[in-house]
């Protein structure tokens, strides 16, 4: 039955996830870098495309709004929400240069920047990663498991062993969750 083998296969992404001690150990570290961030007076900002710019949204509601407890909100946010920037930019630049031209506007050193791609081949995500470091701000990508463009650009890859792009998505959501709270309890204490 399809229905019980799409669960059976997000399960055995995440028992991967939660057997590789390398990578619980990079989750960790972007948390303590989101931390430090924000405890400077940082932001944290991310990016995406369809399902992975909705997963960028999603996370940075978690952080600007509320987690699992009510707390003052953390400066996060989704650089793709504003329609008539991104139709704006996209039609008179580039849509590969929605990204990198907000990050310029918007990111300043010591600030973080995650970008979420199962292929790790969104030139506009890659395009920021490099206006991001330019700046001085921590590019952190979320991918599927080669990394893509944005391994080589980033300076920390958080990249899912799959290449199956919802099972890639349903990671990324436990992941994001994962460093949100840790976020959340590292800044605000556990209430």
């Amino acid at each position: 039955m399809r229905i019980k083998e799409a669960i059976e296969q997000s399960i055995a992404l995440k028992t991967k996830i939660l057997n590789d001690e390398a990578m619980l150990v990079k989750i960790g570290k972007v948390a303590d870098i989101c931390v430090e961030s924000l405890k400077n007076g940082g932001k944290v900002l991310f990016c995406g495309n369809g399902g992975s710019a909705a997963d960028a949204q999603h996370l940075a509601a978690e952080l600007s709004g509320r987690f699992y407890f009510d707390r003052e909100p953390l400066f996060a946010e989704a650089l793709h929400v504003n329609t008539s920037y991104l139709t704006a930019v996209a039609n008179d630049y580039s849509y590969d240069e929605i990204y990198a031209r907000m990050v310029r506007a918007k990111g300043k050193k010591g600030d973080v920047l995650i970008g979420l791609s199962t292929s790790g081949n969104s030139l506009n995500i890659i395009k920021a990663f490099v206006t991001a470091k330019d700046i001085g701000m921590t590019a952190i990508g979320i991918t599927g498991k080669t990394g893509g463009g944005m391994k080589s650009v980033g300076d920390l890859l958080l990249n899912v062993p799959s290449t199956d792009t919802p099972r890639i998505q349903e990671s990324h959501i436990l992941i994001g969750h994962i460093i949100c709270e840790l976020i959340e309890s590292k800044i605000f204490g556990r209430q």
